[in-house]
């Protein structure tokens, strides 16, 4: 994944063996101009002879976007109706048919209609991408999954729609829209984002100055790693021979295993590190239905940060943690802060005084994640 400007004309030569390329632009709030550098950049390919449509556009009233878009063949949308609405959403089949060299699409992490093909639009966009279609998409980067917890803590807000860290990974360029906070102030407060009646209440919570600078710095880190770990990868094996960091997060049946996964996948993406995911279930207890649904949540989740779940059952879980650690060759383990009660951790060893003692040779390092009861 690299940054850049647009990909080279000589890049659309689409064989159907052939994958098409993604270029995602990301910003750190709306009203950034994502979009807007994106319909810039169709425009460019299009006067360079490239076949290039409009797959789906989310102006949201912001006129100057609306002017951009004009002279890009649009793919009209598909009408569905749900509960007695009728609602459109962007026609994947219709673009594949149509089978341009780029199609441009925005809003990645958008959730489809009830009833769509796929769910998200993001896996519209994968079966684009597999026809040998290039796509441009936009995204901002509280809808990254490893980023959610983060971004509620920062914004009090919990964004529900996210795309897979993956996306990002596989992505051929990912670029920054940048803008200063106090830009993309001015902006909102000259109606160029929302409409007049949004403004004051956009200013007061989401857009406050302290939440757009610290969206800001996640992401220009985001893509900083990602630039980082590609010329990382350009290292000869030789030099980094002796550097194999592997993450290992331990989840339960508890409800903040998921904050923990988010946490070990951000760790395992800064090191450039495997990562794993290991439940221990009691060999004498069965799970519960909500229990149950709650591991098959976190293994599809470590799946989808590209990492390896493992299920085993013990009767000694920081001793089953260890021999998973040794086997694998784990060099970080994430744990939860313990949930037993004091006065049990004060007449026996605590479950993390156990598990020290015994990785405590491995030069393995232990991380004890504090987590929201």
């Amino acid at each position: 994944m690299f940054q850049g400007s647009s990909l080279p004309p000589e890049s659309y030569n689409i064989s159907p063996s052939k994958r098409g390329k993604h270029k995602i632009f990301i910003g750190m709030a709306p009203g950034v101009g994502k979009t807007y550098r994106m319909l810039e950049e169709g425009h460019q390919l299009k006067q360079e002879g490239i076949d290039v449509v409009i797959g789906v556009l989310e102006t949201h009233g912001r006129k100057e976007t609306a002017v951009k878009a004009e002279g890009l063949e649009v793919i009209p949308k598909k009408a569905s109706i749900h509960k007695n609405i009728n609602l459109l959403e962007m026609d994947a089949e219709a673009i594949l048919t149509r089978s341009p060299q780029l199609v441009l699409v925005d809003e990645l992490a958008h959730t489809n209609i009830p009833g769509s093909p796929r769910e998200k639009r993001y896996q519209d966009v994968e079966l684009i991408l597999a026809a040998g279609i290039d796509v441009y998409s936009t995204v901002n980067i509280q809808h990254l999954e490893s980023l959610n917890d983060l971004v509620a803590r920062i914004t009090g807000i919990v964004v529900r729609e996210r795309i897979p860290d993956i996306l990002l990974d596989e992505a051929d360029a990912v670029v920054v829209i940048d803008v200063t906070p106090e830009t993309l102030e001015e902006r909102l407060r000259e109606g160029k984002i929302y409409t007049a009646d949004k403004i004051q209440q956009s200013l007061e919570n989401f857009f406050q100055r302290r939440n757009l600078i610290a969206l800001r710095e996640l992401a220009l880190r985001e893509v900083a790693d990602t630039v980082e770990e590609e010329a990382n990868t350009s290292i000869s094996s030789q030099q980094v021979r002796n550097v194999h960091e592997r993450v290992l997060v331990c989840v339960s049946t508890y409800p903040n295993s998921i904050q923990l996964l988010r946490r070990g996948a951000r760790l395992a993406n800064y090191m450039n590190a495997r990562f794993y995911t290991l439940f221990i279930a009691n060999p004498d207890r069965f799970l519960s239905k909500e229990e149950s649904l709650h591991i098959d949540t976190c293994k599809k989740m470590c799946r989808e940060f590209t990492g390896e779940f493992l299920h085993i059952k013990s009767y000694n879980i920081p001793k089953a943690i260890a021999q998973v650690a040794a086997t694998n060759h784990i060099t970080q383990i994430v744990i939860g802060e313990s949930q037993q009660p004091r006065w049990k951790r004060f007449f026996k060893r605590s479950f993390t005084e156990r598990l020290l003692e015994l990785i405590g040779d491995k030069n393995i390092d232990l991380h004890i994640i504090a987590t929201e009861k």
